[in-house]
């Protein structure tokens, strides 16, 4: 950036790093102006609910390809929920790909932050999700900037107010309106500041050069991690691929899928086999949404629902099947016949359907499987 040569950044992330006018587009601004002389290319590598768990997986087609030159990783808030060795996993898995394409390539963690993780930063404690990221930042050399620390400073002081509208509290400064999405121009501001202010120490004590990749600290983590799009899959049944100039949905998760297919056939089958541990699936969650009926080795088939009580909009999604013995699988992914009682599962947001016809189908939708493995013929 100083010699005023192209640069490319990519943030990669969840629904706070996507947002508009957020700490993405702003610390890009900040970059911008103070190397004015550089050519910078912005990647926007952010998908709304997902964790590094996705990440890790989706990493090669949605940042690798890019060749970035820096990569901001934001998971924090998204990983709240999971497990320690899950993340040490996933993480790992990220920064161990993005050096075997390039050593070069700078990373820096950043955390985010949400109400739920005010109590322990009000403690002086970091959130579980960020202690087990700042252990494989340690492992790594890799540079972590807290950007939510003046957010828990205001709290402490009585000065902020997690969620709600900013009329409402003339007296005080709003974070976000739910208590997790910033505002612009508070929450995200103060990510912004934070991640300014820690820059010139990170530059000024870090090296130019290829960084060194030591030993692992899970042995088990998911460096190998691909996603495949469902077009190398074997198809039983009626499965439609879906466009954005054909059809509604596709139109609605362009940006997410650059192939989808969808079936409504009870019966309908995609068949997996593979050699490896973990196997999940890219798919979407929405009004018009059924249920998978998987089947591993022919055990019995268990149920994997497509809708939830968010699902009064379509939106992309994903699930994993459990953890799985380093050898060959058959997997079976069936349109099931069984509907699941969508008016309950939205009553437990006090969500109604107004529509019928919006939730009549019990379809399934499928886009890139996710294995740590290898297919088999």
């Amino acid at each position: 950036m100083e010699k005023g040569g192209p640069v490319s950044i990519a943030y990669f992330g969840g629904s706070i790093t996507e947002a508009p006018n957020g700490w993405r587009e702003q610390s890009l601004t900040w970059l911008q102006r103070q190397y004015p002389k550089a050519t910078l290319t912005h990647i926007n590598a952010a998908i709304g609910g997902t964790g590094s768990d996705l990440g890790v997986f989706r990493l090669k087609q949605h940042v690798l390809v890019h060749k970035p030159d820096l990569v901001f990783v934001e998971f924090a808030v998204n990983d709240s929920g999971q497990q320690p060795e899950k993340i040490h996993k996933a993480m790992e898995g990220i920064v161990r790909q993005i050096w075997r394409q390039n050593r070069r390539t700078d990373i820096c963690f950043v955390y985010t932050l949400n109400a739920p993780m005010a109590p322990a930063l009000l403690a002086r404690q970091m959130p579980n999700s960020v202690r087990a990221m700042e252990q494989i930042a340690n492992q790594y050399g890799i540079p972590s900037v807290h950007m939510g620390l003046e957010v828990i400073r205001l709290d402490r002081q009585g000065k902020l107010v997690w969620g709600g509208k900013k009329e409402e509290h003339p007296d005080k400064l709003v974070f976000s309106p739910d208590k997790t999405h910033p505002y612009s121009d508070t929450g995200h501001r103060f990510y912004t500041e934070a991640l300014t202010r820690a820059l010139p120490p990170i530059l000024a004590a870090g090296r130019p050069g290829s960084h060194v990749i030591p030993k692992p600290f899970v042995s088990d983590n998911w460096e190998n991690a691909q996603m495949i799009s469902v077009q190398e899959l074997s198809r039983q049944g009626d499965w439609q691929e879906v466009t954005p100039t054909t059809d509604t949905v596709a139109r609605l998760l362009k940006n997410r899928f650059s192939y989808l297919i969808k079936s409504n056939q009870p019966g309908a089958l995609l068949q997996v086999k593979f050699r490896g541990t973990v196997a999940g699936l890219y798919d979407v969650i929405g009004p018009g949404c059924g249920q998978y009926a998987v089947t591993v080795d022919g055990a019995p088939a268990a149920a994997i629902p497509r809708f939830d009580s968010f699902a009064t909009y379509y939106r992309s999604n994903y699930f994993f099947l459990p953890t799985l013995d380093d050898k060959s699988h058959t997997i079976t992914l069936m349109v099931s016949p069984e509907p699941l009682d969508k008016a309950a599962i939205l009553q437990k947001r006090n969500q109604t359907i107004k529509d019928p016809r919006r939730y009549a189908e019990n379809a399934c939708y499928a886009s890139q499987l996710l294995i740590l493995g290898q297919l088999e013929k």
